[in-house]
């Protein structure tokens, strides 16, 4: 297992790619994250199109874990996000900027 983090002032998905790309993880299976970010955008389908995504940004502190794989060198992330009043969002991670805390990855690489 590798892991892998990200830091104050890196963007998750850039950052991860970049480290995973240096460690020469091509497919793996991304089986935790853990973290806080500042900022992000995630997406969830509409009720009448799965094959649409609805892309929402957020500035606001949040909480983060989740999963994911990498599939011939792309990363692909889903995301639950914990923020203030004690709730929570959940989607499909486009970006996301860490400057206050980290976010650490979980990876197990396939060969």
């Amino acid at each position: 297992m590798q892991l892998i983090s990200v830091q104050p002032g890196e963007e998750v998905m850039d950052s991860l790619s970049k480290q995973l790309k240096e460690h020469g993880i091509a497919n793996g299976a991304v089986v935790s994250l853990i973290g806080a970010i500042d900022a992000c955008a995630i997406s969830n389908m509409p009720a009448g199109n799965a094959r649409e995504d609805i892309v929402t940004e957020y500035r606001q502190p949040f909480e983060l874990s989740g999963t994911g794989e990498v599939k011939d060198g792309v990363l692909h992330l889903h995301v639950v996000l914990g923020r203030e009043g004690d709730t929570a969002l959940t989607g499909h991670l486009h970006w996301a900027q860490v400057d206050t805390f980290f976010v650490n990855a979980y990876v197990i690489p396939l060969t």
